[in-house]
């Protein structure tokens, strides 16, 4: 976790300090809900008004903090309220509750960094919406994840302090983003553990908005990673959900054809932001590997990142399930022979030769058994690659909970 300094001036400072990595606090009673990790800035400025973001929570508890990053604002971003409280559906709230900045209410964060608000007394639920919303004072470009798959909301330029508005009225633009807000954390000493999924858009939920012609679902969390969340409510598993997926990515640093704008968020630059600054983590499921291949890298490139990664999560004692690459219509064979050495690596042994802690096959669940470069008609989006609402729901249901308890169970006394 990076907890930034407050200089007088109510601004956060550059430096960090950083404690180990997945840790939840003392007493291990502090869990991440809910996550979507930054990957670029908003496309326009935000002027003296307040943003309101849905996040969704894959677990209660009695209190939370929310994650404020400018990780890659343009500038200085200062907010001088922000708030919490249950979405009532669409921008209204209800039970709005102020947050804090180490005991204050106002601050300002540099371009590059973070905080984390304070503890605040809330009650929430799983499988529930949290609003969160800020108050932005002067003109700022935050960060922003792309793919909220949902709508968020916005007042117009200069309208002012609108945060701790229960009503949803002043907030009458919508953006298809998630601005400033990265995770939310429950405090709750019932749960064991956070399964981390990690990965590009497959992981990022492209397609599960897609529930056949004519439906539109946005904001209704129908992500393979949302459907396990209620999985393993259902099962009262002790274990919340964090989605670190970012659309366009790989686990490669570089690949021959590997577009400007996913330069420098592979697997191993994205780790210690997105996954072990999070809390109470015990399991990352891995899932990359089919941009690589679409950018030209080869099997030994994709390989040795794999590694890499893997080895940095266990020594944090979180145990790596791990995925072979899922379909692609368009593969050359270059690439389909790289698909089919990765596969044998991860398979091996079912834990990767020893260096993941076991295997979820989800190339098994999406693939056409008559055309194995291309998904099953059924769960296509249409697009070849992605998985539409049914064939995020078939991804979750493939999961053991159990195994991903048992990872909960180990880490929790580890910690």
């Amino acid at each position: 976790m990076r907890r930034i300094a407050v200089l007088a001036a109510v601004s956060v400072a550059a430096a960090a300090v950083v404690s180990a990595p997945g840790a939840a606090g003392a007493g291990r009673t502090w869990f991440t809900s809910w996550a979507q990790s930054q990957d670029g800035r908003a496309d326009t400025a935000v002027t003296g008004q307040s943003l309101r973001m849905i996040t969704h929570l894959s677990q209660g508890g009695d209190a939370v903090r929310v994650r404020f990053q400018n990780t890659f604002g343009a500038g200085p971003l200062t907010i001088g309220h922000a708030t919490a409280g249950p979405s009532a559906g669409g921008a209204a709230v209800t039970g709005v509750r102020d947050l804090t900045f180490f005991g204050r209410h106002a601050v300002t964060i540099p371009a590059g960094g973070e905080v984390w608000s304070d503890e605040t007394k809330l009650v929430t639920r799983p499988d529930s919406d949290l609003a969160v919303s800020m108050a932005v004072e002067g003109t700022a470009v935050p960060g922003r994840h792309g793919a909220a798959l949902r709508d968020n909301y916005l007042t117009p330029a200069d309208s002012g302090d609108h945060a701790g508005d229960a009503s949803g009225e002043a907030f009458t633009a919508t953006v298809g983003a998630t601005y400033v807000v990265s995770a939310v954390d429950v405090h709750n000493a019932a749960l064991q553990g956070v399964v981390v999924p990690f990965g590009s858009s497959v992981v990022d939920g492209i397609g599960s908005t897609n529930c056949g012609p004519g439906c539109t679902e946005l904001g209704a969390n129908r992500r393979w990673t949302d459907d396990l969340a209620r999985r393993i409510v259902a099962s009262s598993a002790p274990l919340a959900v964090a989605n670190a997926g970012v659309s366009g990515t790989t686990s490669a640093r570089s690949c021959p054809g590997m577009p400007p704008s996913v330069a420098g968020l592979d697997a191993a630059s994205r780790l210690d932001r997105d996954v072990l600054a999070l809390h109470g983590v015990t399991a990352v499921i891995y899932y990359y590997g089919t941009n690589d291949l679409a950018y030209g890298c080869d099997a030994a490139t994709i390989l040795d990142s794999y590694r890499a990664v893997f080895a940095r999560l266990r020594a944090a004692g979180i145990s790596v399930y791990v995925t072979p690459s899922t379909p692609r219509p368009g593969y050359s064979d270059q690439a389909n022979l790289a698909r089919h050495e990765i596969a044998l690596f991860v398979e091996r042994w079912n834990t990767c030769g020893g260096t993941c802690s076991g295997v979820v096959d989800f190339d098994t669940v999406l693939a056409d058994p008559l055309k194995p470069n291309s998904i099953l008609p059924a769960y296509d989006n249409g697009d070849g690659i992605h998985a539409n609402a049914a064939g995020q729901q078939a991804l979750a249901d493939f999961v053991s909970v159990p195994m991903l308890t048992r990872s909960g169970l180990v880490g929790h006394t580890m910690g």
